[in-house]
């Protein structure tokens, strides 16, 4: 199979019941995309909405190692349309991966394309600079530093703390390069504020709601590293619970409220739930037992797996089973040295651990991995995991909610092929879309 083409085809061919869209969107995930100049956004003062590097890289190398994407961002999100293969509408989160066969580019028109091995596959839609991306704050900070928006508008993603607690090769999750991106922005000179002050995302909140007059944001989540000790003199839920009771005394019901934070004790996690948190992602980041203490040194120094999976089952008589959706690391399963050798392997694991959190109604989600190349697995593995796993884990992942008789999770907008607004996996481009009730 000489082409990257011949490869994705041939997925196609065979997993005939995964849309081709999230074919593609996988591979660009997983693999990254290159953009000609042309296809380049001109930062803050242009017409289309930059990458915000809202928590991690996401990126195939470093700023240095970008060229002109580091100095001119490309945008933030990209929409896939058209082609020889009629793609639905899909939105990919953007990865940089100057190497990549996929290439974002514009024709003689000056209308951008999406092009595998040369060839034009798909029209490509840039998100429009937003309204609210063009008012500062009264300090001078912009929106896009304090309360990013991904998902199309649908998410703000508010990464209150820049950082991670979990620090070095014995703790740091072997796969995340948080804290690199963090050194990495402040040595370029870029404005990467570390811990974010709650009246700062209250102000940065304000200025969306108000130009987001057609309200497609509809959820925000909190996120940011792990806290073993405290930040600003509070532990890991009085931090992030405070700015969610803040934000939600400030604007009652105007977006779902998630928050992203450790599997916590059962009384901590009822002080989420108290100070206005509707939905819990306490990430269990990859299933296998062995993988899992390699691969997350911190979390199963100071938690343990097992201790993990049960915070896990209890918050959902917290949160309600329906709203508590861990997230796991989709392909780190296969990452050399330790990893598993086969894609039957891998999909077999990771679909035990699907069936042991869906058999109890919660719902997990997953973000594909990006090997980025700061990070230990991310160096053994450039290439990442095969695209024939990641296909095979939409398609396991459908066949395990249908088990179970469960439907897409609440806080992602609409599923489907075509609807689908969540840009980091393909999982909801893969759940059949939900048709309006009748009145």
């Amino acid at each position: 199979m000489g082409s990257r083409t011949a490869l994705v085809e041939d997925l196609m061919e065979r997993f005939p019941h995964v849309p081709r869209e999230a074919v593609f969107k996988e591979d660009l995930l997983r693999g990254g995309v290159a953009f000609d100049p042309s296809a380049l956004s001109d930062n803050e003062g242009g017409e289309v909405k930059p990458k915000s590097y809202f928590i991690f890289s996401f990126d195939h190398g470093t700023l240095p190692e970008l060229g002109e994407a580091a100095l001119r961002r490309p945008p933030e999100e990209i929409i896939l349309t058209g082609g020889p293969y009629d793609l639905r509408r899909t939105v990919v989160s953007v990865r940089v991966n100057p190497s990549s066969p996929y290439r974002v580019a514009a024709d003689e028109e000056g209308v951008l394309g999406l092009y595998l091995d040369g060839k034009r596959i798909a029209d490509v839609g840039v998100p429009p600079m937003p309204e609210y991306y063009k008012h500062k704050l009264s300090n001078g900070k912009s929106v896009m530093e304090v309360a990013p928006t991904i998902q199309w508008g649908y998410l703000i993603y508010l990464t209150v703390f820049r950082v991670c607690q979990y620090f070095g090769a014995k703790e740091e999750c072997q796969y995340c390069d948080i804290n690199h991106n963090w050194r990495q922005h402040k040595a370029a000179g870029r404005p990467y504020t570390g811990v974010k002050d709650v009246e700062e995302v209250l102000e940065a909140l304000e200025i969306i709601d108000r130009y987001d007059t057609a309200k497609t944001s509809t959820a925000y989540t909190l996120t940011g590293g792990a806290i073993t000790k405290t930040v600003a003199g509070r532990d890991e839920a009085d931090f992030y619970g405070h700015y969610a009771k803040a934000i939600e005394e400030r604007f009652p019901g105007r977006w779902i409220g998630k928050v992203v934070a450790q599997a916590l004790p059962r009384d901590d996690v009822q002080r989420f739930k108290d100070y206005g948190v509707q939905i819990y992602h306490p990430n269990y980041e990859v299933w296998d037992e062995y993988l899992f203490k390699l691969h997350c040194p911190g979390k199963e120094r100071y938690v343990g797996r097992d201790e993990w999976h049960k915070r896990i089952l209890e918050s959902a008589e917290i949160f309600g089973a329906r709203n508590v959706i861990p997230n796991f690391v989709a392909g780190v399963e296969m990452a050399e040295p330790f990893g598993f050798k086969t894609v039957d392997e891998a999909i077999a694991s990771t679909t035990e651990g699907l069936r042991f959190f869906m058999s109890q109604g919660i719902t997990p989600r997953f973000t594909t991995w990006c090997p980025e190349p700061t990070t230990p697995l991310g160096k053994a593995n450039p290439q990442g995991a095969p695209l024939e796993y990641h296909i095979r884990l939409l398609q396991a992942y459908r066949q395990t909610m249908e088990d179970f008789g469960l439907s897409s999770p609440p806080g992602y907008g609409e599923p489907g092929p075509g609807r689908a607004v969540f840009s980091v996996s393909s999982f909801m481009d893969s759940l059949p879309a939900q048709e309006p009730a009748e009145v």
